[in-house]
Formats: structure tokens, C-alpha cells, sequence
């Protein structure tokens, strides 16, 4: 796996590609691409970002993310990525000017050699910087960028809104494409009240990061890995609250490994959902409730069965 650290901590000198990179779309894989093709001997392939998100520091906003930054590491390590940098977003950074930033924390700290970013891309005070200030500050000290236009397909631009919304609408099959790769997402499992045991139906509950992007509520055909590694299995996934159960606990990500039962407790589970089933209801009662999941199994099942093959 490749390094996660600090700018103080990188490898250095670096070519780097500038920016948040949630989701590593079309358009992202082409700024990468731009930052480290034909990049001097011995310069670090580096993809910088800031943590957390601007608009959480300045605003308050809470900003999920698609991608987790442990979680990019493997995505990013393919593309030819030696190491993520992170810079630590803080008021006192929100105030340098655009040309600042540049100077001291991406030719002086991280000592980049040549740098690429999107079209579209803002920072420093106000945002008041874009690719263009960049260049140009850049170039004094003889450092190249390289500014990549927004990638469209037949749907309009690439962008991580466009797989929030597909994802937010149980879209898995547009997530994936846009994605170009399966969602996923894990936890530990933690120890519930044992309402699914009682009911037939045992399940594992994730305890996920709640920094993490989840799809829309619902329950879901997923496939399911012990610890993230060895044999996919079969899984029926309830995403949000349970309305029948306890209609005021909070949401929860609870997976039913089909025809297998394992003490899980304690471990990591990584889930990719595959197709929504259908929204969350309330049921007249326990067995009703019993019965539809009993139904949404039988569905996952026959899904899920007709895809050979180990991901």
C-alpha cells in the first residue's frame, strides 16, 4: 500500500496532482495522469489533497465522502501513485493568498517539480486562485502545470456530485460505470440487540465511518467479504432505520450472509451492493416483516447466483 502522510512528511521532490479526487472518475484519472507522465527520475508521483474538506473548517458543512483516504490508497496505487498527501485544512491556511500557498506549500514543502490540476480547480483566500494564477506563479520558479478540461460523456461532465446522486437514488448500476468499479464500503462488526436472530434473520451490524458516502436507504442484494479479502458471498443488505422493529433508532447498515451462518463480531466486513430491492416499510408486524425478508433473500439469491466469478 502506498504511503498516506503530511507535506512535511512526503517524499520529496514531488509531481503531483492537485486536488480532492473523491471517487477517482474519468476526469480525475486524466489529471493524474497529466501530473506524472514523463516525469524526471526520482521525482515522487505524488496526488495531493486537503483533510478534512474546506467547507468543513469554514462553514460547517459535514462533507461524506465516496472515497475515505485509506480507502484511496489502493485505488490510487494502480494509476501509478507513489504517495497521498494530505494537507491539514485549518483557519490559518483558509487565510494565505492563492499565491502563498502555492509557494510555500507546493514548490517550498513539497518541492513539486511539475504539477496538474482540473479546469475548474480553486484555492487559496476566497478562492480567489485558479489554474491559470498557478501557471503562472509556478513558472517563475521554472515549474510546469498542466490544466486538464472537464471530461464529459454522453450524460454531461464527470463529476463526484453525479455519483453522489446515482448512488443516493439506489443507482448502483450508473455509480459503477461513473466509477468505473464497483462500490463498496466497510466496518467492524459490532455486537446489536439480536432483533434480526430473533427473527430468523441474523445479521452483522457495521459500524461504518460516518465521514463515508452511503446509497439511499433501502435494502439491497449485496455481495459481502470477511476481513476484505478471500471467498465473496452472498448477502441481503437493510440500509436506514427499521421502521417495524424500533421506529426510533437511528439508521443502521445491517448485512444477512445467505445460507451461511458465522460468527463475525469483531471483524471487518466489506459489503458492495449490487441492486436495490425496494425502500424501506413499515410492516403490520413482526411476521409480516419476517416474511418479507424472506422474499428480498429469495431475490438477493437468484441476483446474485447468475454472477460467476470472484471480485
Amino acid at each position: 500500500m502506498i504511503p498516506l502522510c503530511s507535506p512535511t512528511d512526503a517524499r520529496k521532490p514531488t509531481a503531483l496532482a492537485l486536488g480532492s479526487f473523491d471517487g477517482l472518475h474519468a476526469g480525475h484519472r486524466r489529471v493524474i495522469a497529466e501530473a506524472i507522465e514523463n516525469r524526471p527520475e526520482n521525482v515522487v508521483a505524488s496526488v495531493v489533497s486537503f483533510w478534512p474538506h474546506p467547507r468543513e473548517v469554514l462553514f460547517g458543512e459535514p462533507r461524506l465522502r465516496l472515497d475515505l483516504p485509506s480507502e484511496k490508497l489502493d485505488l490510487l496505487k494502480p494509476l501509478g501513485i507513489e504517495q497521498l498527501v494530505l494537507v491539514p485544512f485549518t483557519q490559518e491556511l483558509a487565510q494565505l493568498s492563492a499565491e502563498a500557498f502555492v509557494e510555500t506549500v507546493l514548490l517550498d514543502t513539497l518541492q513539486a517539480r511539475q504539477i496538474a490540476v482540473g479546469a475548474n480547480f480553486r484555492f487559496g483566500r476566497n478562492r480567489s486562485g485558479d489554474a491559470a494564477l498557478l501557471q503562472r506563479v509556478a513558472a517563475a520558479r521554472g515549474v510546469s502545470v498542466g490544466v486538464t478540461e472537464i471530461v464529459e460523456d454522453a450524460d454531461g461532465r464527470m463529476s463526484s456530485s453525479r455519483i453522489r446522486s446515482a448512488l443516493e437514488a439506489g443507482d448502483l448500476k450508473t455509480a459503477q460505470a461513473l466509477l468505473n468499479r464497483p462500490y463498496r464500503f466497510q466496518g467492524p462488526v459490532v455486537r446489536g440487540r439480536g432483533l434480526g436472530r430473533g427473527l430468523g434473520w441474523p445479521t452483522a451490524n457495521l459500524r461504518v465511518d460516518g465521514r463515508k458516502f452511503l446509497p439511499g436507504l433501502g435494502v439491497y442484494a449485496a455481495w459481502a467479504w470477511l476481513n476484505g479479502t478471500g471467498e465473496r458471498m452472498a448477502a441481503v443488505m437493510n440500509l436506514g432505520p427499521q421502521p417495524t422493529v424500533d421506529p426510533n433508532a437511528p439508521s443502521a447498515v445491517e448485512v444477512h450472509l445467505l445460507d451461511r451462518s458465522l460468527e463475525m463480531v469483531g471483524q471487518q466486513l466489506l459489503v458492495e451492493p449490487v441492486l436495490r430491492l425496494r425502500g424501506q416499510v413499515k410492516f403490520s408486524g413482526l411476521d409480516a416483516l419476517s416474511e418479507q425478508i424472506g422474499r428480498d433473500a429469495d431475490e438477493a439469491r437468484s441476483l446474485l447466483s447468475s454472477q460467476t466469478g470472484v471480485g
